[in-house]
């Protein structure tokens, strides 16, 4: 849908402070709106820095979110509404985008892509990336589930991110702890149980405009592998042949293609089976993990800057990489930190070109069971895959945590 108000004026949910000043300087006014119970003031402050307002509202109260939406659309004359945050939050401010003519995508493409299970069902009835996959809106359901396919299986919510509630099942003892484990975590129905895919893994970023789809970057991603699946490090560009670039950007493509999504990036996961390519999953949104500092490191491209230059009408020029950019993600005991040595020494390092650990003397060091639960990163350059592992190493070698109370026996779901 062609967007209606005036082209320049911007309204952003749940906008990340940098994509505020970055919309700024490609000549946007940017309104934004955030929800104050998921920042602290102090990150706000720095959203409403380069914004023409910052509105709050609770994300939770869908009504008042589109409200809010409709609101500051009609009294400023907005051009275009993005949502380029978390998920959960998207459905109704596109929706409502959507409604108002201003938003560049169809809420159908969006809902597609960040639901794991719509979006197998639309891969399964178009015939591509077919994987074997069963959706499940309990936990019951899981388990009959899991009864009719080959074992082992992969179950996951449909609707989270960050490895949250990603299990391989092998047994019935599995399906116990997964149970336990996203009753806990308070990780809700709807499921998808699938076939497990064997293969190394890749992250795709896209950016889309005008409803064509060009591939920015392919990132290596190791994990811990099953059963939990947490990524331990990335790699980009991804060291791969011009076979298997192309056979991933085709599948990636055409997934974006049958969504119909039309504008932004989306970040897709993709496993690389005997088989050929299969789509794991995709989001309307960058990928986390520092990958877009890990393409601008390697190849002086900044995809965050290239929304908004897309969106003010500048072509899509994918970049050519000139060097190799890792982060490596740091896993200690889970227990109490009493000190941390080594992290000057990491800062100080020419080639590591950020170093994230967000705990002090004093903290709890959670035992990793996800994406959200690791212990921080370092992202380096290099001229190589191996040189970047190296380098990852050496950076993992010079820290050195004093855990008391360390988990001797890790329990379920989490990594020593």
């Amino acid at each position: 849908m062609t967007p209606t108000g005036a082209p320049r004026r911007l309204l952003m949910v749940m906008p990340y402070s940098q994509f505020v000043r970055k919309a700024a300087e490609a000549g946007f006014e940017v309104w934004a709106i955030w929800d104050p119970a998921l920042r602290e003031q102090e990150y706000l402050d720095e959203v409403a820095e380069h914004a023409r307002e910052l509105l709050l509202t609770d994300f939770s109260d869908e009504a008042g979110l589109r409200a809010l939406i409709a609101e500051t659309v009609r009294t400023h004359d907005i051009g275009t509404v993005l949502h380029l945050g978390a998920e959960e939050s998207m459905p109704p401010a596109v929706a409502e985008a959507e409604a108002l003519g201003v938003s560049p995508n169809p809420a159908s493409a969006v809902t597609v892509l960040n639901d794991k299970a719509a979006m197998r069902a639309l891969l399964a009835e178009h015939g591509l990336s077919v994987v074997r996959a069963e959706s499940a809106g309990t936990v019951e359901e899981v388990a009959a589930a899991a009864d009719r396919l080959p074992l082992p299986v992969v179950v996951k919510p449909a609707r989270a991110s960050g490895s949250r509630g990603v299990a391989l099942i092998r047994d019935a003892a599995d399906l116990e702890e997964w149970t336990d484990r996203v009753t806990e975590a308070g990780l809700a129905g709807p499921y998808l149980v699938e076939e497990y895919l064997q293969g190394p893994e890749f992250s795709v970023e896209t950016l889309s405009a005008d409803g064509v789809h060009h591939v920015i970057g392919i990132t290596a991603k190791h994990t811990t592998g099953a059963p939990f699946f947490v990524e331990t490090a990335h790699v980009h560009p991804a060291p791969l042949g011009q076979d298997e670039r192309g056979a991933i950007h085709a599948v990636v493509i055409g997934l974006l293609d049958l969504a119909g999504y039309r504008f932004g990036p989306a970040h897709t996961e993709v496993i690389l089976t005997p088989r050929g390519p299969r789509i794991v999953e995709s989001q309307t949104r960058l990928g986390g993990d520092r990958i877009p500092l890990l393409i601008e490191t390697a190849s002086d491209y900044d995809i965050e800057a290239a929304i908004f230059r897309t969106l003010a009408g500048e072509p899509v020029e994918p970049p050519t990489p000139r060097h190799t950019a890792s982060v490596g993600f740091f896993f200690f005991p889970a227990g109490r930190l009493e000190s941390l040595e080594g992290l000057d020494a990491v800062r100080a390092l020419p080639y590591v070109q950020a170093v994230h650990f967000p705990f002090s003397a004093g903290d709890e060091l959670p035992p990793t069971t996800n994406s959200f639960t690791r212990h921080g990163y370092a992202v380096v350059d290099a001229e190589s895959p191996a040189e970047a592992a190296d380098r990852v190493a050496r950076v993992r070698g010079l820290l050195r945590a004093n855990v008391r109370d360390a988990v001797l026996a890790a329990p379920k779901g989490s990594l020593s």
